[in-house]
């Protein structure tokens, strides 16, 4: 849905180790890799953007997830690689009845969501 995104992180080394896990099993890998800068997305087009530096607070980024269980392996990949839990894998009917979303917290603070729309 976006073209792309950038956040300042303060160790571009501990976040990239935590998005190349979590963003895994969503099909998004490294597309670019500079001095202070990495870049994540599909084959040939990276969305995400990594950058040193300090943030301005914490952003909600939820990327979409093909089905339930991609959302759970992106969930099981972000806790061993530095995310924290922020909401385990599941409906969320107070958004609407189909609505399956997880959530963790990055290296900086973050809150990174990986959401699946469709019924099961």
């Amino acid at each position: 849905m976006f073209d792309h995104i950038q956040l300042k992180v303060k160790d571009l080394k501990a976040s990239k180790r935590f998005y190349t896990a979590a963003l895994a099993p969503l099909g998004f890998t490294v597309q670019y890799e500079g001095d202070a800068v990495i870049g994540f997305g599909p084959k040939g087009a990276p969305a995400l953007w990594l950058a040193d530096g300090e943030s301005r607070g914490p952003v909600h980024i939820a990327f979409a997830a093909k089905d339930r269980a991609a959302v759970r392996a992106f969930y099981a990949a972000a806790l061993p690689a530095g995310g924290k839990d922020n909401g385990e894998p599941g409906l969320r009917p107070a958004y609407h009845a189909n609505y399956y979303g997880g959530f963790v917290k990055d290296p900086d603070g973050n809150n990174i969501e990986a959401v699946c729309h469709q019924e099961e």
